[in-house]
């Protein structure tokens, strides 16, 4: 993939997401933008709706200390802007620029289980590494 192509974005969350981050990308033998990629695609569909944001605002209350570095394909974060709108239209008006949606959709993705979390990884890819899963608990 050409640079072009590329967005290079910060994001704000927990040490113990970005532990859990840096695992699930450990099993699943990627890096952590291709596994932070992999739960925005989990996780933006189901944020259709107004009402659906309220979530994320609340994991955007939460105080996130560390900041990662992630390289996003453009189409995925031209999405990212759109989530922001929406973020602000539901009271989060200080939401901010498009990083602020993606640590909100990345930190609601990683509030899930790391079984489930790292099971939903290998799914969408065919299985490919199903071996290396498992995540450390």
């Amino acid at each position: 993939m050409d640079c072009d192509d590329e967005v290079m974005l910060t994001v704000r969350i927990t040490a113990a997401e970005r532990a859990l981050l840096r695992d699930l990308a450990r099993g699943h033998g990627g890096d952590v933008s291709g596994v932070a990629v992999d739960g925005l695609l989990e996780v933006i569909p189901a944020l259709h709706d107004d009402g659906s944001a309220l979530p994320l605002l609340r994991v955007l209350a939460r105080p996130a200390p560390c900041a990662v570095t992630l390289w996003l394909p453009a189409p995925v974060a031209d999405l990212l802007p759109l989530l922001g709108e929406r973020l602000a239209r539901t009271g989060g008006a200080g939401v901010g620029p498009a990083s602020a949606a993606l640590s909100a959709a990345l930190r609601l993705w990683l509030t899930g289980d790391r079984a489930v979390l790292a099971a939903g990884l290998a799914r969408m890819h065919g299985g490919c590494g199903a071996a290396r899963t498992e995540v450390a608990a």
